[in-house]
């Protein structure tokens, strides 16, 4: 796991490109605080910061060929590097000089262009150079698990693993991006290559941009999900082949030559995760869990000892962040995320990796199964109101895919804690088509004008955003509304949750792996038919049958998803975090940037016991504005 950057094109020497790129690198120190590398020729410079996970003793980086004409800086892991050398080694002949998968990437890339894409398993980010051509890759994994920035200045092309390495560069000013603002205000994250900053861009997942010099001369989608339902084959044969991958993605993610750890929320998706993987790490299994004292609502901690006391040996680490701990660390998570996405759980994420980061240098999580497997409750609350459709009109919108209303009764009492957002959801627009019924549910703007102030307001584009939206919604091959909202969450939401695992854990130095995000297992469940994945409106249905003799059964049972919750209504009524909250959304800086409301920011603040999510996005936002843009 490291850190990268570099310059690609014509212009400046060697020293003052040392001198960028060794700035970059040192705005990033925190995620490879082991080693630190330099690279130059006469149209790149490259920079590296190393956490060394995988054959320590060598795999510095930057990484040249034997014959120095190619050079590689890479971020990530190669979790089927041992795989990979052996078919090097039988089919080119490679000969290596180290055990590290720093040199298979580059051996393979070498041998096989961008078509060695198509072999990697593993989250990477990464820029390959031909010296000679001056020919160039930047590539990302295919979930966007680990990031990757550019900007096009001056006839170069900048890039580096977050966007603040990337503001060294005194001739980009850190200017707000209002297209990226106005998703942000509508998604709490960005779509597509979208930054909220002008001029930066993030390659997209499965993605690479080919080019020469200072010039982009391709970009290649090299992995995309693919919806052709195989009918061939029965649930049965589903469920086994997925309990096979399951276990060896878990087990080809706990390689390393350093101690490996788990998350435990006590949730399904990390005791799988948990539970596997204590069968493959040698020593103790150490797991890591955070819950809040405010209440049981809040406070996983007996689902998650249950698990623990399930894995023989196992050693359960926990942390119970607090208020103050809340009001400190804010600016930092700001500061680390480059630009805020998502809810507040990145603020227990944090400190469970910082509990981690004492004891692990690797930790693996269960993100991705929700949207993978249509774990959300919204997905329930979407086919209830398709089920009353296809009922009321007798209509066929999905065919075969479709859950009928039958078949859904008996799971909606799941729904029971999720009124007021079905209240929301059928206030107006019922039985729209699927794309303008999906977005309501993930629409976080529908009260902005209460919020907003008469300019920012007059400058949101609504119609806009939706049509971006439409054009991820509507992927020709997912027929099914299922398959549609799992698609748009993957491509979407996913990669906004990864910015944060990928932020809060290498704000300590520490490398997060991700099993349930392995290729071959959302091959297979994007070729399964809908009604396997979601029977009857029943969340993770295949997901359950699949790994039920593996889970302990109480975590099966659990009908409580909670996620993690922070309790922002209890520390909002008085104390630290309101204080601080008011003073961040109330004071001069924010009164002047006008981008609010002040009245309607002091009533939500106020709201006795309330929380809402137009109060974090604001608090995110204007945190983000002081961090950034204000400097």
């Amino acid at each position: 796991m490291c850190g990268i950057g570099g310059i690609l094109g014509t212009g400046a020497d060697r020293e003052s490109s040392r001198a960028l790129v060794e700035a970059m690198m040192s705005r990033i120190a925190h995620r490879g605080p082991d080693a630190s590398g330099f690279a130059h020729g006469p149209r790149f410079a490259l920079g590296h910061r190393r956490l060394s996970i995988i054959d320590i003793e060598h795999g510095q980086q930057p990484m040249y060929s034997r014959d120095g004409r190619y050079v590689l800086v890479y971020n990530g892991e190669l979790y089927n590097f041992i795989e990979l050398r052996q078919y090097l080694i039988q089919k080119y002949g490679t000969r290596f000089t180290t055990f590290s998968d720093t040199e298979t990437l580059l051996q393979l890339l070498i041998a096989e262009g961008t078509a060695a894409l198509q072999r990697l398993n593993g989250m990477f980010a990464f820029a390959f150079v031909d010296t000679q051509t001056c020919d160039w890759i930047l590539a990302r994994d295919q979930f966007g698990i680990k990031p990757l920035y550019w900007t096009s200045i001056g006839g170069q092309i900048k890039f580096a693993s977050e966007i603040k390495a990337l503001l060294c560069d005194p001739a980009l000013k850190a200017n707000a991006d209002w297209a990226g603002v106005e998703q942000y205000l509508t998604f709490q994250f960005c779509l597509g290559e979208q930054t909220m900053f002008d001029r930066v861009r993030r390659i997209e997942p499965g993605c690479a941009i080919l080019g020469n010099g200072g010039e982009i001369r391709q970009v290649l989608r090299y992995w995309d999900t693919n919806y052709e339902i195989d009918e061939s084959q029965n649930e049965d044969y589903f469920v086994d082949r997925l309990r096979v991958l399951l276990d060896d993605a878990v087990h080809l993610q706990t390689r390393s030559d350093v101690p490996v750890g788990a998350y435990l929320s006590g949730g399904l998706d990390s005791s799988l995760v948990a539970t596997l993987a204590a069968n493959h790490v040698n020593g103790p299994m150490r797991l890591f869990h955070g819950h809040f004292l405010e209440g049981p609502q809040y406070d996983e901690l007996p689902h998650a000892r249950s698990v623990a006391n399930a894995i023989s040996g196992s050693e359960l680490h926990i942390t119970a962040p607090t208020a103050w701990d809340f009001v400190e660390d804010m600016p930092r998570l700001i500061h680390s995320m480059d630009e805020p996405v998502a809810g507040p759980g990145l603020f227990p994420q944090f400190r469970v990796s910082a509990l981690a980061s004492q004891h692990v240098k690797v930790v693996l999580g269960g993100q991705g199964g929700d949207e993978i497997f249509g774990g959300y409750a919204r997905y329930l609350v979407g086919y209830l109101e398709q089920a009353l459709k296809g009922a009321i009109f007798e209509s066929q919108e999905e065919g075969k895919h479709l859950v009928t209303l039958a078949s859904i009764i008996p799971n909606l009492p799941l729904l029971r804690d999720y009124s007021p957002l079905i209240q929301t959801f059928w206030r107006d627009g019922l039985f729209e088509p699927m794309d303008r019924r999906y977005f309501r549910l993930i629409d976080r703007s529908p009260d902005l004008e209460n919020v907003l102030s008469d300019d920012a307001l007059a400058r949101y584009n609504g119609d806009r955003i939706f049509a971006e939206f439409q054009t991820i919604f509507n992927h020709p091959d997912t027929r099914s509304l299922f398959n549609k909202m799992t698609h748009f969450d993957l491509k979407s939401f996913l990669p906004a949750l990864l910015q944060v695992e990928d932020r809060v854990s290498m704000a300590v130095s520490l490398e997060s792996r991700v099993p349930l995000l392995d290729t071959r297992i959302v091959d297979l469940v994007t070729s399964m038919p809908p009604p396997l994945k979601f029977s009857g409106g029943r969340a993770k249905h295949i997901f359950k049958r699949a790994v039920g003799s593996v889970v302990p059964k109480p975590i099966m049972a659990r009908k409580d998803k909670m996620g993690f919750p922070v309790p922002l209504a209890e520390w909002l009524r008085g104390g630290p975090v309101r204080d601080f909250v008011g003073d961040i959304l109330l004071g001069q800086r924010s009164r002047e940037r006008g981008l609010f409301r002040p009245a309607a920011l002091q009533r939500l603040i106020s709201a006795e016991g309330r929380y809402g999510r137009q109060l974090w996005g604001a608090l995110c936002l204007e945190l983000w504005h002081q961090t950034f843009i204000d400097q």
